[in-house]
């Protein structure tokens, strides 16, 4: 898995995730945002189980499917693609589908937190935040549950936020967009159940991804924030493989609907 090291931030090296999921061994992945930050702990997390992975993003992500591919001595597919554009977004998954085989686990992760106040957002804000967060999500479900419902079984897994739980401000857009995720999800296990095909969400708090160091985050201000969790360590990408994989795999099968807040215990002190 992705290597952490330790400095001020306190994100000290930790142990590789040693739990084996077999039943994933061999299925068909797709991650939107799949090349970096929590997708590619993703990408990885389900390559080092057999997975055949296909992961979508607006980066360039040929050095990092060379990394793995050395690693683990198969790469990932990738696909350029801005997820918000949704004929660019269903033509690169069917894409990945002729390649590996319909896909049979979705993952969608791919997301934009930028930082905004509400008398700032115009329109056309709006709609890119909505787009990025909220409609490449249902598209993106839309264009695989034809192919899971024709073989009757199929995973979906939605990346969602506390941040909206929380009622967290400086970026309204993006929260109201991680609600309407969770919602998504409910409806989407509710319409698909009967075919097979469950549907849920994962949570993260706040996560130690190279974008939030560079853009958002101070040592100070995460040792504060651990501060109020349970877990007192800060949350890195690895640790949202592992809940992934466990909602992937046969292990959570009459698991469906449902949220799972990683976030070290955060939401049980507010």
């Amino acid at each position: 898995m992705a290597e952490s090291q330790g400095n001020d931030w306190g994100d000290a090296p930790r142990s590789p995730l040693l739990a084996r999921f077999p039943d994933i061994a061999g299925k068909s992945v797709l991650i939107t945002g799949g090349g970096s930050g929590i997708g590619a702990a993703l990408t990885e997390g389900f390559l080092a189980q057999g997975a055949k992975v296909a992961f979508l993003d607006i980066i360039d992500g040929d050095e990092f499917c060379s990394r793995l591919g050395d690693t683990y001595g198969t790469r990932p597919l990738f696909w350029h693609c801005d997820v918000a554009d949704t004929a660019a977004l269903q033509s690169a998954i069917k894409a990945a589908a002729a390649e590996n085989g319909p896909i049979e686990i979705l993952i969608n992760c791919a997301a934009n937190d930028q930082r905004h106040t509400t008398e700032e957002v115009t329109e056309a804000f709006w709609a890119w935040s909505l787009d990025i967060n909220l409609k490449a999500y249902f598209f993106a479900a839309q264009t695989v549950v034809g192919p899971m419902k024709a073989a009757g079984a199929g995973v979906i897994i939605n990346f969602s936020s506390v941040a909206y739980m929380m009622g967290l401000a400086g970026f309204p857009c993006y929260t109201a967009a991680n609600a309407g995720i969770v919602s998504l999800t409910h409806s989407l296990a509710r319409e698909f159940g009967g075919n097979g095909i469950r549907v849920n969400a994962i949570a993260p708090g706040l996560v130690l991804t190279p974008r939030q160091k560079q853009l958002w985050l101070t040592p100070e201000g995460v040792a504060a924030h651990v501060a109020n969790q349970c877990l007192p360590q800060p949350l890195m990408p690895d640790d949202l493989a592992g809940t992934a994989l466990f909602l992937a795999s046969d292990a959570s099968r009459m698991m469906t609907g449902q949220t799972l807040i990683v976030d070290g215990g955060l939401m049980a002190r507010a």
